[in-house]
């Protein structure tokens, strides 16, 4: 997931001999995919196709296109990076990530397959009065979505600069102009099917080359997970604390509960992420989508245990001490440059060309979830807000898609905006507040919705919004924004009264006591009389075609 992505500026740069097979290599990924998006756009058609890729997509073709979601490249660079330079307590995000999958299996992937159609706000809406959840449900997506977006945009410019030793602010700032550029291409004329294969060949990529550099890692230390720990623990100067908990949230009272935190909200907030959730509707049936969350948990577990070596190896094989490349990065750069180290080190063939392919499948990886991201709030705007808030006649399909193409490019002319001046802030802060919101305010209101007969519009709308203010709010008033130093997004000023740098463990019970408090002050008893048809839907699958057509 994306949740350590910051800006780099670092002396590490590709070689002007190796830049051309870097741009090459870049060059053949942007071409392949700007391939598949045109050969897909042949065949949209219908707004299923455009929205939800005609539901013909099987559950191993699904399972890997949403792996291909959630495996960012955040993951791949920042949860590595997070491990080399904290040991244990980085791969709790590791953990948190595949844990996640069974709550989603669980709770949510059949369910919401059986009872919606295209976005999160048609499962709500089927009982609930529409204009209200609907608007509520389509800001929470938006606003899940512009900030990973705003990550993933930050994030390729930095890559980008960081191979070509672009140090430039301008050219980072055309880098980025560049990725909206492509990405609003992948959607405007791709759609779901088209983004779908871009992340299904994005995550054959992405395996791919995680487990070379696994490979070669477990090849240096003749496959002993043993000798690798050890040299990790003693290369990072740390020690045995560096094998145990506590090193980057600290052992008191409060780095605990923050541990605590985090961990609580990269489990829920899975279940409730918009991009990853719009992924269950574009199969046939339920089955399917059981089964693409299945094949899901397996790649992604195969790709997490994997970060293993990537993170201690990393802290074996590469310099990490205050002042070092992957440090000053926040370990961002430890899998290019752990790469290009197994590939036969700085000077050599080997390890330009590796450097060069981990970094045109990261480039790949950016282009694939900024796709997703994309299409998830053009459909909620066009979908939720257009079709069923604000045109007062109903909408033909041709003008709903053609709301969902404009606005594909109104949102990522605003994530280009805000990316561009964000170049130089540490973003993590926007990751976490998306993955806060998701479990905050979106899936307090999916889990009543489908549970509790009595939920009405007004709780949905309570805990919607209450999720979401609330979430907002202790992050913009804790040490990430002001009062952490150097460490904070605004340095030289202390605002903070929140002592957490994860606003999980108070906002997501918060979002579900809104929703508590919203269904008994509301009125509403329609949605009542809906809740049987819907569990009968959810469980079976009966008419979900039809589910928002009332």
């Amino acid at each position: 997931m994306t949740v350590l992505l910051v800006p780099l500026s670092l002396p590490l740069a590709a070689e002007p001999g190796n830049r051309t097979l870097t741009i090459s290599l870049f060059t053949a990924v942007v071409a392949v995919t700007l391939y598949i998006t045109w050969w897909a756009s042949r065949q949209n058609k219908t707004a299923a196709d455009y929205y939800a890729g005609g539901r013909s997509f099987s559950g191993a073709q699904n399972g890997l296109a949403v792996a291909g979601d959630y495996m960012s490249a955040a993951s791949f660079l920042g949860i590595s990076g997070q491990i080399a330079l904290y040991g244990y307590d980085g791969f709790l995000y590791s953990i948190g990530f595949l844990v996640a999958w069974l709550v989603a299996l669980l709770l949510v992937a059949e369910l919401l397959r059986n009872s919606g159609r295209f976005t999160m706000a048609d499962q709500l809406a089927f009982r609930m009065k529409q204009k209200p959840v609907r608007t509520a449900a389509a800001t929470s997506t938006i606003v899940v979505s512009i900030f990973y977006l705003l990550a993933q945009m930050v994030g390729a410019g930095s890559l980008v600069g960081l191979l070509l030793g672009v140090k430039s602010e301008g050219l980072k700032a055309a880098v980025i102009v560049l990725v909206g550029a492509l990405m609003i291409v992948y959607v405007t004329i791709g759609g779901m099917r088209g983004t779908t294969w871009v992340q299904i060949v994005k995550a054959v990529l992405l395996m791919a080359g995680t487990v070379v550099i696994t490979f070669l890692v477990l090849l240096k230390f003749n496959f002993n997970i043993s000798d690798l720990l050890g040299s990790a623990a003693s290369k990072s100067g740390k020690g045995e604390s560096f094998l145990q908990p506590g090193l980057l949230y600290g052992k008191d009272l409060t780095g605990q509960i923050d541990f605590l935190s985090l961990g609580l909200a990269l489990v829920l907030g899975t279940a409730g992420l918009p991009h990853i959730l719009i992924r269950f509707y574009t199969v046939p049936d339920s089955r399917s989508a059981r089964r693409s969350v299945q094949w899901a948990i397996g790649l992604i577990g195969v790709f997490y245990l994997m970060t293993l070596a990537l993170g201690f190896g990393a802290a074996a094989l590469l310099d990490t001490a205050k002042g070092s490349a992957v440090e000053t990065s926040k370990g961002n750069v430890a899998s290019p440059l752990l790469a290009e180290a197994v590939g036969g080190g700085a000077d050599s063939t080997g390890g330009a060309i590796l450097l060069a392919l981990i970094a045109a499948v990261a480039f790949a990886t950016i282009l694939a979830v900024v796709a997703g991201l994309t299409l998830t709030s053009a459909s909620s705007f066009a979908h939720d807000l257009y079709a069923n808030v604000i045109s007062k006649q109903k909408p033909t399909e041709k003008q709903e898609l053609r709301v969902a193409r404009f606005a594909a490019i109104g949102i990522g002319a605003v994530a280009i905006g805000l990316a561009i001046p964000a170049q130089k802030l540490n973003i993590a802060f926007l990751v976490a507040l998306a993955f806060a919101v998701a479990a905050s305010a979106n899936l307090p209101a999916l889990l009543f919705n489908l549970f509790w007969k009595r939920f009405n519009t007004s709780g949905a709308v309570w805990s919607i919004y209450g999720g979401l203010i609330s979430a907002v709010v202790l992050v913009v008033f804790s040490p990430v924004v002001s009062g952490n130093g150097d460490k904070s997004m605004i340095t030289g000023s202390d605002f903070h009264w929140f002592p957490l740098s994860n606003p999980g463990i108070v906002s997501i019970p918060l979002g579900f006591l809104f929703g508590v408090v919203g269904t008994y002050l509301g009125r509403d008893k329609s949605s009542e009389d809906r809740y049987s048809e819907l569990s009968v839907r959810a469980l079976t699958g009966a008419g979900a075609e039809g589910a928002t057509k009332h």
